[in-house]
């Protein structure tokens, strides 16, 4: 078993007040933010420049990320409370949008941000993986399957389609369940594979629970995956297991069948 994880351009400044000096105004000092608040934005715009994103605190990541989309708002306390209640950045970025919509002054607009940041971490790494052979990029792809799934809260099967150079054609979900079950078909796996016009595939799924560990019915599953896609040449390469911050592979357990 292994573990995996980890995670310039120039726009319209006025998309993003929050990222730049402004003067502060009545309605500014209203809601928070008066002369004071705009130094100490000021400061972490410096430090995160001038020293990297590693200066920053988990609290203030989600501190400066939330005063892009809240320019008005104090949010120290909002993204302290995103920590309380989530316990940690990239379980807050992951969070359904419904849980954080409770949050006291997160909003939408705060709520679309957060899943902004996850959509564009996500589409970045989909993009290292698309680019390259499957198989010769597999810690990325690994990186990629946990930042996608480890944060879920119940159970997801998906599968990655690849060409004959072992090139991803598509990511899908296949089917989408309860805390530990997610329904998947072997005959749909392999009906889109001939849709695709797929050779090989990539299994996946998460554990909630946190341990990759695989079930006697995720051992079942696979061998019917790979007998059915046998019988049409599509090869079954892996099944990775995703848990919290570690991931497990069916081949390297000799489990494939």
């Amino acid at each position: 078993m292994s573990r995996a994880s980890k995670t310039s351009g120039v726009a319209d400044v006025a998309l993003f007040p929050g990222l730049l000096p402004g003067p502060t105004d009545a309605a500014g000092a209203e809601s928070g933010v008066a002369a004071g608040g705009e130094g100490h934005r000021q400061r972490m715009r410096q430090r995160l420049l001038k020293a990297g994103p590693d200066a920053l605190a988990d609290h203030e990541m989600l501190e400066m990320l939330l005063f892009i989309a809240l320019p008005r708002r104090d949010t120290k306390l909002i993204a302290r409370e995103l920590l309380t209640r989530f316990r940690s950045f990239g379980s807050a970025v992951a969070a359904p949008v419904s849980e954080l919509m409770l949050v006291d002054g997160l909003g939408e607009a705060g709520a679309a941000a957060l899943k902004l940041v996850q959509a564009a971490a996500l589409r970045m790494m989909r993009h290292e993986v698309a680019t390259q052979p499957v198989l010769s990029t597999w810690d990325r792809l690994t990186e990629y399957l946990t930042a996608s799934m480890q944060h879920e809260r119940v159970e997801q099967f998906r599968v990655l389609f690849l060409d004959g150079r072992n090139r991803l054609i598509a990511d899908e979900v296949q089917g989408q369940g309860t805390i530990n079950h997610a329904p998947a078909y072997p005959r749909e796996v392999v009906r889109r594979c001939l849709e695709l016009h797929a050779t090989a595939v990539i299994l996946a799924h998460n554990h909630p629970s946190g341990e990759p560990a695989p079930s006697r019915e995720d051992v079942t599953l696979t061998k019917e995956i790979v007998r059915a896609a046998a019988m049409m040449g599509i090869a079954v390469h892996d099944h990775i297991i995703v848990g919290r911050g570690k991931w497990l592979s069916f081949r390297a357990e000799k489990l494939l069948g």
